[in-house]
């Protein structure tokens, strides 16, 4: 291995153990969190040697981006963390594997519109502000149960979760409160729609700096950008 891929094998060690630690303290299989490996910052070839290191999930948070790593590497799951613009959703979904930041209303429509258009079943998460902070996207949670009538009449897309993101802290007992929240409210969404395609099971909370906690209050879906690629040497 060259010395990016040895740094890069040596922090996925880490972060495994790591995730092994919290799953244990939290009473759960280590398999039941999922790690997305952010790579907005880097480029394609370092998602190509995460996934020859085992990791198959990757995140983006811009669409362009996830449509040009997506070409380098195919094998890969793509995951969509970041906004969608409506007229980007035509290109986005055929490569997506899940869009975890549906954020209103029109964004929904839109998805559903397009996966019918296209005859694509299309997994989604809602993503929902629990910080409650003004500059962050997303529903309000008390918006998310008046969304049950609407969901329902979805044809294609298949709602599988929540996202949100907890404010940035030093400290990540702070996030705590969000992620709990976060998991409070899926809770609800889910007994709404008990019966229907809508499973609401995946639960993306938790990056670098608090994915431990986020882990500790169910998180299913952990998105690790600075922890595994920040900082890595050259080839």
């Amino acid at each position: 291995m060259n010395a990016r891929q040895e740094a890069l094998a040596q922090r996925l060690h880490t972060v495994r153990l790591r995730m092994k630690a919290a799953c244990a303290r939290a009473g759960r299989p280590t398999d039941s969190v999922t790690l997305v490996a952010v790579t907005k910052t880097v480029e394609p070839e370092v998602a190509a040697d995460l996934l020859m290191l085992g990791v198959t999930d990757f995140g983006e948070n811009r669409p362009q981006e996830l449509w040009r790593k997506a070409a380098v590497v195919p094998t890969g799951r793509w995951h969509l963390i970041g906004h969608l613009q409506r007229n980007k959703v035509d290109r986005t979904l055929p490569l997506a594997t899940l869009i975890h930041s549906v954020d209103s209303p029109r964004l929904l429509d839109a998805i559903e519109a397009e996966a019918v258009r296209q005859n694509r079943g299309v997994g989604v998460l809602l993503e929902v502000n629990c910080s409650g902070e003004d500059a962050k996207q997303g529903f309000e949670p008390d918006q998310v149960p008046g969304l049950v009538d609407r969901i329902l009449g979805l044809k294609q897309v298949r709602v599988r979760g929540l996202m949100t993101m907890a404010a940035l802290s030093d400290d990540p007992e702070k996030a705590r409160p969000a992620f709990r929240r976060l998991g409070s409210v899926a809770e609800t969404l889910r007994k709404a729609l008990a019966g229907s395609p809508h499973t609401v099971d995946e639960l993306s909370m938790g990056m670098s700096g608090d994915f431990e906690v986020a882990i500790e209050e169910g998180a299913t879906l952990i998105r690790l950008g600075t922890t595994l690629v920040g900082d890595l040497p050259n080839p």
